[in-house]
């Protein structure tokens, strides 16, 4: 005796989350951080304390790479 599946449907469909206005929404705030963080490390680095402003492009870079793949996991185009 051979054991089939006999359902098609697969075995768990979730209902989505979030709207979509809601994941716009979120990729709005995170490219805001994402940006002022990398405009904060840019002007740090303008003032003149390039060591200060490579430590602060690190969590921007962070941020700004969040964002990215937040926008390509969500399927929003640029």
């Amino acid at each position: 005796m051979t054991a089939s599946c006999t359902s098609a449907a697969p075995p768990y469909v979730g209902a989505m989350s979030k709207a979509r206005s809601e994941v716009i929404a979120d990729s709005r705030k995170k490219a805001t951080v994402a940006g002022a963080t990398t405009a904060a490390a840019v002007g740090i680095g303008l003032l003149g304390f390039p060591v200060t402003a490579v430590v602060a492009a690190v969590p921007a870079a962070v941020l700004t790479y969040r964002w990215w793949k937040h926008r390509a996991e969500n399927g929003i185009k640029f």
